[in-house]
């Protein structure tokens, strides 16, 4: 091969033959599962990432996992990476609901037995060239790939209403910011959102020693029923009434776990099953840790200004409150022009439906090659996709079509 650049070290790789078929962006849940069954169909893939960085660093401590036991399998319901196999593998008995160190230790187990090679170097830019992607890494180096799956989940996608911009993080943090809620032990703390995110961490803030009220704007609250009263009915009901992706209510939960039926719907419709599919909600479980928290639901947060080193809210209400600290739970919300490490022309190339980038056979987005998983896929495939379950689905979609011939060369 010849080389007519002057593009420096890069292209002595290229000139070795390191021209990867596949590289993947991201080493939690989705990242994992989709490289592992890559190597398993015999690809050449080379992973960027920490395993489960994102929920190690950005989930609070004393977290327990929303989703079912069944649910929380990675890559597939069952099989020799399951929780069961991790279970047996390590001579253990995992809690119910699954704690969050629990999680990332079964999915760090996952990816030691078939990605122990995980590359620990941050992907600074990804850009189109001659013979597919060149990425630049943090270190300068130049590697390349025919194809780039993004699967970095949520990462950079935190959604925080504009009412707090400016305020400083000693005052405003969202969720994802905060490991250690401890940290609050002995402060007033205003929980911002009504979904399971802002339930727990109030739970969590509570039960550490601080004074917590949960600020929704919602007009109720609405608590997961599986978790409290369907759990112990029969597995066989059970099923008939939920998928084990364990999202959606009954019925509609096995529509969104068949991505490739739900996409066909109208979107008209689409829409609005999504939303009643993964509302806001808490589990169940929750309940009675938030007996002695004030649950104020109907109120938004409509001001919020310092006043001597502490936080004043005035809310929709016509009330107010004075906090040590708010902490939003209010989300995130993807946009392909927030992925930092892709280069400008890629991000203008991308087409997208309100940021979510369009996606259409192997999860493959309008730049041919560049692929988009979890989080990011939600709009064109399900809701499901959201949450570790849609892994299942993901993996064998991907490797059906490149079985199929999207054009990878062996």
């Amino acid at each position: 091969m010849t080389c007519h650049s002057n593009e420096g070290k890069g292209w002595v790789e290229l000139m070795n033959g390191k021209i990867h078929q596949f590289v993947v962006i991201g080493a939690g849940p989705y990242g994992l599962s989709v490289a592992t069954r890559l190597r398993s169909e015999g690809y050449d893939v080379h992973v960027f990432g920490e395993a489960m960085s994102f929920w190690e660093r950005h989930m609070p401590a004393g977290m327990f996992l929303r989703s079912s036991w069944d649910a929380s399998n990675i890559g597939a319901l069952e099989g020799p990476l399951s929780l069961e196999s991790y279970e047996r593998a390590e001579g253990i008995h995992l809690k119910k609901p699954i704690p969050l160190n629990d999680f990332i230790a079964y999915g760090r187990w996952f990816q030691q037995q078939y990605l122990p090679d995980l590359d620990p170097r941050r992907v600074m830019r990804v850009a189109k060239g001659q013979y597919g992607f060149h990425l630049t890494l943090n270190d300068d180096t130049m590697l390349y790939a025919n194809r780039v799956i993004v699967a970095t989940g949520l990462d950079g996608f935190a959604q925080r209403p504009a009412v707090f911009a400016g305020l400083s993080s000693d005052l405003v943090s969202h969720a994802v910011d905060r490991q250690d809620l401890g940290a609050f032990s002995g402060k007033a703390v205003a929980v911002i959102g009504g979904g399971q995110s802002a339930l727990e961490s109030a739970a969590i803030l509570h039960e550490q020693g601080a004074t917590v009220e949960v600020l929704a704007r919602a007009s109720q609250l609405r608590w997961l029923a599986r978790s409290a009263r369907l759990h112990s009915l029969p597995p066989r009901v059970l099923h008939l009434m939920y998928s084990p992706t364990d999202v959606g209510p009954p019925g509609l939960s096995w529509l969104v776990a068949w991505p490739e039926i739900f996409r066909r719907l109208p979107k008209k419709a689409q829409g609005p099953l999504a939303y009643r599919a993964i509302r806001p909600a808490g589990a169940g479980w929750l309940v009675p840790r938030l007996t002695d928290v004030p649950l104020t639901t109907g109120s938004s947060v409509i001001g919020a200004t310092q006043e001597n080193n502490r936080l004043r809210l005035r809310l929709s209400d016509g009330g107010d409150r004075t906090v040590d600290h708010a902490l939003l739970a209010t989300g995130y919300r993807i946009d392909v022009s927030r992925y930092e490490f892709l280069d400008p022309s890629i991000v203008a190339s991308i087409r997208h439906q309100g940021g979510y980038p369009t996606l259409h056979g192997g999860f493959e987005s309008t730049v041919p090659g560049l692929h988009f998983v979890g989080a990011a896929s939600a709009i064109s495939y399900s809701p499901v996709m959201r949450f570790v379950s849609g892994t299942w689905f993901t993996t064998d979609l991907l490797a059906r079509q490149l079985k199929n011939g999207v054009g990878i060369v062996r």
